[in-house]
């Protein structure tokens, strides 16, 4: 039998429940683009959730807009589920195929469209991941500067609004997107924003797809804002003797108006298990913030003592400036790894975590309030986050066969997100609703804002084949 006929049949067997149409039109149009083989569908079936894998029917790799409509077109005529898959590096859910149906794999959209460097943007498929994309810009003294830590692409860290450790002074995707190309679930292409600094033609479409997880439509463009490389960089690590003294630091340095473009506070677990999986670095087990400035050499020198005057005050100490581009790198590549060195302090283990935002000046208050649940945990856990703009994280190390501490944990997640919405807080500041948050999400903005936001997903998805069983 032709090759193209046995991948017909596997199509039509594991997606029994499709209309012949739409398996003989997929095949045709892919061919080995379009995979039904089990250990890929498992591959595109869980992200970096805990959560229990839930398969596709089948995985297409996309190639071009054109690629993407042919997809959406004929799924949403047979009402099958697509969604969209880039890094696989989301931590709710959102990449679960509750439904089977179509994962849309769209890494192999990975170009680098244009770069405007007098404009200072960036046109990108979503494919591209940011390092990519900055190694490309680094010859023309550019950077895209948000930072997330995850190995992720451009497209997914629109779909969930990211942000990261740069965030306190570049700001989230929201901040950094001019314009997009999305194609709808029935297949049409729009175009929303343009390269212009600013606009005030209509509604503010860009900002209503990021941030959407995949659930109004698919990414397949985007422009961003691009930044000029600073002169010079300088990071610090300074340990203190509790979290207070370490948050204060942070808030009173942007008092100052220091202009910091990092700041990371990690707890003494968290710096224990980053040491242990990074011996080259000389970490001492204590709170500790990581610190970082961009400026000419003259402004960092003021920045460095006036900071280091801040830290002091507040308990204070080991502050070391990490100057040379190599010693930086190692610094901030643990960081990015933290949620992996945490896993790795528990053999076998999974994370559960949950990441809230809150007012800056409740932050201090909310981590303690936060360790003070934590403290009664059967399991290892960690605290670290983005301080600078109220962002944390509490990381709890489980043993997913043991379903009591799996129970545990999401007693635990919501005592935390409790603790960020009793203090005018979010339930996430960069993970996303995904399958995981839906409730805190109805708590969080309440039952008109969740109709609202039905509502427009029922006006561009009618059919509702775009990530169902996410956000709401």
């Amino acid at each position: 039998m032709p090759a193209s006929h046995i991948l017909a049949s596997a199509v039509t067997a594991v997606a029994a429940r499709w209309p012949d149409a739409l398996a003989s039109a997929l095949q045709t149009r892919f061919g080995q683009r379009l995979s039904t083989a089990h250990a890929v569908r498992e591959q595109h079936a869980r992200g970096e959730s805990p959560f229990a894998p839930a398969l596709p029917d089948a995985v297409v790799y996309a190639e071009s807009v054109e690629d993407v409509q042919f997809v959406l077109r004929h799924c949403n005529e047979a009402g099958v589920p697509v969604i969209a898959h880039g890094a696989g590096s989301s931590l709710e859910g959102q990449l679960l195929a509750l439904r089977g149906g179509v994962s849309l794999d769209l890494n192999r959209m990975n170009r680098i469209e244009r770069i405007d460097a007098e404009d200072f943007t960036a046109t990108v498929q979503p494919g591209v991941t940011k390092e990519q994309l900055n190694q490309a810009l680094r010859d023309l003294g550019l950077f895209f500067p948000v930072d997330p830590g995850a190995h992720a692409t451009l497209g997914g860290m629109c779909a969930t609004r990211a942000s990261g450790t740069t965030t306190v002074r570049y700001g989230t995707m929201r901040d950094n997107v001019r314009a997009m190309t999305v194609v709808l679930a029935d297949g049409r292409v729009v175009r929303v924003g343009t390269r212009a600094v600013k606009s005030s033609a209509g509604y503010d479409l860009t900002r209503l797809f990021i941030g959407s997880e995949g659930t109004l439509g698919v990414i397949t463009e985007i422009t961003l804002r691009l930044y000029p490389l600073p002169e010079a960089v300088s990071a610090a690590v300074v340990t203190f003797a509790d979290t207070a003294g370490a948050v204060t630091t942070v808030i009173e340095a942007l008092q100052a108006s220091l202009p910091i473009a990092r700041s990371e506070y990690l707890c003494a677990a968290s710096i224990r298990a980053i040491a242990a999986a990074n011996p080259d670095l000389a970490l001492r087990p204590r709170p500790t913030l990581f610190v970082e400035f961009h400026g000419s050499p003259t402004s960092l020198q003021e920045q460095s003592e006036l900071l280091r005057d801040i830290a002091l005050s507040h308990g204070g100490e080991d502050f070391e400036w990490a100057h040379a581009p190599e010693a930086r790198t190692r610094l901030w590549q643990a960081r990015h790894k933290a949620y992996y060195s945490c896993k790795l302090s528990r053999a076998g283990a999974e994370v559960v975590v949950t990441d809230t935002c809150v007012p800056i000046s409740r932050l201090a208050d909310c981590i303690a309030q936060a360790g003070e649940v934590m403290a009664s945990a059967s399991f290892p856990h960690m605290t670290f986050g983005h301080v600078g703009e109220g962002n944390f994280h509490v990381l709890m190390i489980v043993d997913p066969s043991q379903p009591r501490e799996l129970e545990e944990a999401e007693r635990l997640n919501a005592h935390v997100v409790d603790i960020a919405l009793n203090a005018g807080g979010t339930c996430t500041g960069e993970h996303g609703i995904g399958m995981h948050k839906k409730d805190f999400l109805l708590r969080e903005t309440g039952q008109e804002a969740v109709d609202l936001m039905r509502s427009i997903k029922s006006l561009l998805d009618p059919r509702g084949i775009l990530n169902p069983g996410k956000i709401f």
